[in-house]
This record gives C-alpha cells, structure tokens and sequence, in this order.
C-alpha cells in the first residue's frame, strides 16, 4: 500500500503543482508503474530504493526487449519522481543521480545537394498558375530552414525584406528573425505579383503568404504532396519531405563553417543537442570524402 499511497501523492503533486495534462501524467504514472511492479515483487518500499535497484530495473527492461529510447523515456520518468520524494524530504539521496541514460543511435535525415535542390525547382512549370509560389514554397523552406508548419503560417507582415530578415513564428508561439537571401525574396516577390494579379484572396487569409487555388492557407499535407512531387520529376530516389529542405539548410551551412549557435538561432532550436545532429551529418561527409579520394584509404 506504500508505493500505491506514494504515486498517488505524486499524481496529485503533478497535477497540482505542476499543472501537467492529462495525457502527460498518464503517461508519467503508466512508466512509474513498471517501477512500482519491479520493486513490490523484491519488497522494496520507494524510500529504500537504491541506485543499485534502479539499475537492476534497468537491466530488466533491457530483458524485456524495450528498445533504448522506451528505457531512457522511463527511466526520466523514475527520475522525476525521486525529485518529488527529495522535494518532500521522504528520501535523502536521489538514487537516479548517477545513473547515465541508455545511448540512443540517432538515425541521420536525408539531405539533398544543392544541385538537386536546383533539380526540384528546374522541375516547375512556370507557366501555370501555380508555378511561381510552388518555386517560392522550395526556396523558402531551403533558404530559411522553416519548419512546414512555419512556412504555412507566415505572414506579409513577417516580410522584412529591406533589412533582409523574416520574422518566424515556431513552437510554442515564440518568435525568431531568420536571415533571407535574395534568391529567396525574387521568389517570394514574383509569386505574390502573380497572386495580386490572379488569385482572388479569401479576406480571412490577406496576410498569409502562401495560398492555394482557393485563396485559402496551405495545409501542410498539401506542402508535403508539392515536395513529393517536383522531387520525382527531378528524378530524385531519396525518401525526401518538407523537412528535408530544413535538414539540408543547416547542413550546408554548417559544412560551410556556420556557427552551430547561430545555425540553432535560425532553426530555433530549444536545446543545441538538437542541432549537433548536423555536426553528425558533417562529419560523415568528410568521411565519405576521405574515402572516396584520400590515397591511403
């Protein structure tokens, strides 16, 4: 009845004090009940818990077959909860304190060289109604390094092309100046020329850049078919999507030298972790090079 009384506690304490969802403190408490199974069948109380014994439940979850990425998940989850005990002066020392995360392989994203970028947007037919934004659209994710759902939510009033930046609205609402170049902006330009001219705007949607046939906001559905598409025509094999273009803009500005700091400020990137992936990306390219030309290979 002690770890039933305890993790009821700390369900209150999540909801109470740190205001959690639903969704995230179910999910909280359905890791924290492996624990609480593991640690009942050896008669353990969560005050006697110890590093030992955590690592102990580690190795059976390795047991299990739950992959590296399930294990680290839980095992934030225990941490959290012996934050709480700690908080609450049940237990002294935090048995997780020393205990390293399982090492998760990351799986490296696709990217496209920059001539097969040129490939996809050679691939429009300018002509058609829609082949100026459909070239914009591509230069825009590659050049900015948007996320689709910022690309689709962008605004006339986010153009700041005088001083050569775009305001950028990511998660969680915050806002970010990314710097646009000026092949970018032609694009950018020449499709709202054409949309002034032959698209009748529905007024609810005035100040989105990007609009379909409709007049309406693009969907990203519908951004993601487009990237499909003229990659195909460009003869493209790689399983590529909108984000694709975003991998690859940071990629090729970190192979050219770019500052990680500043690449993580234009992706808008929470942690810098999340943008080291790209040093990954950089390093298998000189790899690759080396192997490919190096004599001594």
């Amino acid at each position: 009845m002690r770890w039933i009384k305890t993790i009821e506690d700390y369900r209150n304490f999540l909801v109470l004090e740190k205001s959690l969802s639903d969704n995230s403190v179910l999910a909280y408490l359905t890791d924290l009940e492996k624990l609480r199974q593991f640690a009942e069948s050896k008669g353990i109380e969560p005050e006697s818990v110890a590093r030992d014994h955590i690592e102990e439940f580690l190795a059976q979850l390795h047991d299990m077959g739950l992959n590296k990425r399930s294990q680290s998940r839980i095992l934030s989850g225990v941490r959290g909860f012996f934050k709480y005990l700690l908080l609450e002066e049940v237990i002294d020392n935090n048995p997780t304190e020393m205990i390293d995360s399982p090492r998760i392989g990351r799986n490296l994203p696709e990217v496209l060289t920059v001539s097969e970028i040129d490939a996809m947007e050679a691939a429009i037919d300018l002509s058609k109604p829609d082949g100026h934004r459909n070239k914009a659209i591509i230069e825009t994710l590659y050049s900015c390094g948007l996320r689709v759902s910022e690309l689709t939510s962008l605004r006339i009033t986010d153009l700041f092309f005088k001083d050569g930046f775009i305001r950028v609205i990511g998660k969680g609402d915050k806002e970010r100046l990314v710097p646009i170049g000026r092949t970018a902006i032609e694009t950018i330009n020449l499709y709202l020329e054409q949309r002034n001219r032959n698209l009748r705007v529905d007024p609810n949607f005035r100040n989105i850049v990007f609009l379909n046939r409709w007049g309406k906001k693009l969907t990203r559905e519908m951004v993601f078919t487009l990237i499909k598409k003229y990659a195909q025509l460009a003869g493209i094999k790689k399983n590529i999507s909108p984000h694709t273009l975003r991998h690859s803009f940071a990629t090729h500005l970190i192979e050219g030298g770019a500052d990680l700091r500043a690449v993580q400020e234009m992706l808008g990137h929470e942690s810098i972790q999340t943008t080291e992936i790209y040093t990954h990306l950089d390093s298998q390219f000189l790899k690759e090079t080396i192997m490919m030309f190096h004599p001594h290979k």
